[in-house]
């Protein structure tokens, strides 16, 4: 029995140790807490704005959670009394010390208010406004599995990490004599 449950319980807590997932996932609707960059404004003359770019609230109250340096990107639009906000598209750069992942893709993914209702109650007198205090759940409406990105830094980083002072990546001076050194 032992002989089985060691190398489970060894593979378990090197897991962690071992480095970055192969890739970023989420199961169909899971709820990820999210808040906007920016507070939005919509009216009967505004009704829809492209581009409204939203971040997961750290420590968040979803069933799942994302890197911490993350950004998605969505549209919003007003229905009656509530804005409706859709998620397209995601990018999360996930950082272990000095070495980060990129991970971007399309997404499907809408927001929901602590009642549960599609959309956010943010009306008053025809006027709607969001601000970027106020946190809601964003539900992924299929499953998100995303591998990571070419990260021309992280691989910079790397050569700079293993030169051995040679070349330009991490160059050690020659020795050779002062200029004004006259010998």
């Amino acid at each position: 029995m032992f002989k089985i449950a060691a190398p489970i319980l060894v593979t378990t807590l090197l897991t962690p140790l071992l480095g970055f997932a192969d890739t970023l996932e989420l199961p169909p609707q899971a709820q990820v807490e999210f808040s906007l960059i920016e507070p939005l404004t919509l009216n009967e003359s505004g009704s829809r704005r492209d581009d409204v770019v939203m971040r997961p609230v750290t420590d968040g109250n979803g069933t799942h959670s994302l890197p911490q340096h993350c950004v998605v990107i969505g549209s919003a639009s007003l229905d009656d009394e509530r804005i409706r906000l859709s998620a397209t598209s995601m990018t999360c750069i996930e950082t272990h010390g000095g070495d980060s992942e990129i991970y971007s893709s399309e997404i499907a993914a809408a927001a929901y208010d602590a009642d549960g209702r599609y959309g956010l109650p943010a009306c008053e007198e025809g006027r709607c406004e969001l601000g970027n205090d106020r946190s809601f759940m964003l539900q992924f409406t299929e499953a998100v599995s995303i591998e990571p990105q070419a990260n021309p830094s992280a691989e910079l980083n790397e050569q700079r990490r293993q030169a051995e002072g040679d070349g330009v990546a991490n160059p050690i001076p020659a020795e050779s004599p002062a200029p004004d050194d006259a010998n």
